[in-house]
């Protein structure tokens, strides 16, 4: 499979750039992949296609306020700072990516707040782009995590192109959301409301969650034209034994099993052994799924509408079929259909 596969001409007016008024409000097209049927709906009538027992898997991991902007030493220079992760807990080490990355030296200050109530120093470049910081800061680690994510921002994707807004901090972010380390909300989820999940409660359909921290790698540039040469960056997930429990019954029981989000497909396709069932796990993956791939776990996924040559539309045509995803994106496009992280829902069933 060639990356030139995943071309396709998408209008800037398409990304949205807002999320819908209603978070189950958003457009909801269906694809059945048997019959390539397509029907266009809103989301909140997702659970018609889903019987009592049957299983959602949701990703539960929490996006923390990870654009941060300061000033350099001596030039005052505003840099942006994009915290990636947290290396060591007693050292305060962080991977991060600083833009202009050409003004940024080892050894180099960085200060942030008002007050420069907080210092970085530079002490490694591993990228052309990436660093690692080391955060100077007298007292806890709570109140340096505190102090460290006042100051940062929601870090919305590049597509979107207009000023952060206070409502990002909460439609950045799942009802479900729990565990802290994303850097990008798993878009799939943001559909879903509190009265969404009650009427699921109330239809006997049962939930799982898993933790899928996804990193700045689901949107990296592909650069090699032959996908079996392109490396995923490792992401950090964990699934429990109480998760393992109720999707490996569901397996058991026959029932339908949907993936809310490529980063959940990815997850339960890293644990699946070889009878089909999964394991608790806590590490790391970078499992990269493209056409062709036999899927185990889920036989429903629902995502979001991305965009041209991303792993996420990949791995969506290799679970949806290539040549009917194409046809479906096409039509979305016609449509009028919203892509992106706060754009509309594709249910493949």
């Amino acid at each position: 499979m060639k990356l030139s596969k995943f071309k396709f001409k998408l209008p800037d007016e398409l990304i949205a750039q807002h999320p819908a008024k209603n978070r189950d409000e958003s457009r909801l097209m269906v694809l059945h992949r048997k019959t390539g049927q397509i029907e266009h709906r809103v989301f909140k009538d997702v659970l018609e296609y889903f019987n009592e027992h049957d299983l959602f898997v949701f990703n539960d991991t929490k996006v923390f306020p990870a654009r941060l902007f300061g000033n350099k030493e001596k030039t005052g220079a505003q840099i942006e700072v994009f915290l990636l992760r947290e290396l060591n807990h007693e050292m305060r080490l962080w991977d991060v990516l600083v833009e202009p990355a050409r003004k940024i030296r080892i050894g180099n200050k960085l200060y942030f707040g008002d007050d420069d109530s907080i210092v970085a120093e530079v002490i490694d470049n591993t990228t052309s782009r990436g660093r690692t910081l080391r955060f100077l800061f007298d007292g806890t680690h709570e109140e340096f995590k505190k102090g460290l994510y006042a100051l940062g921002e929601t870090p919305l994707p590049k597509n979107i192109t207009r000023e952060v807004e206070p409502d990002d901090a909460d439609r950045f972010q799942t009802i479900f959301a729990k565990n802290e380390g994303a850097v990008s909300a798993p878009a799939a989820g943001l559909h879903f409301s509190r009265e969404l999940m009650k009427r699921m409660e109330i239809k006997g359909v049962n939930t799982a969650f898993v933790t899928s921290h996804m990193s700045l790698g689901n949107f990296r540039d592909i650069d090699v034209e032959d996908l079996t040469k392109h490396k995923m960056d490792s992401e950090q997930m964990s699934i429990t034994a109480e998760a393992t429990e109720i999707v490996n019954n569901a397996k058991d029981e026959g029932r339908n099993i949907c993936a809310v989000g490529v980063t959940v497909m990815r997850s339960l396709e890293t644990v699946v052994g070889t009878e089909g069932k999964i394991k608790p796990y806590d590490g790391w993956t970078n499992k990269f799924i493209f056409p062709p791939y036999d899927f185990t776990v889920a036989n429903a996924l629902i995502t979001n509408f991305h965009l041209p040559y991303s792993t996420l539309i990949m791995l969506t045509a290799a679970f949806g079929g290539y040549d009917q995803i194409m046809k479906t994106y096409e039509v979305a496009i016609k449509e009028g259909y919203k892509f992106g992280v706060y754009g509309d829902a594709l249910l493949i069933i």
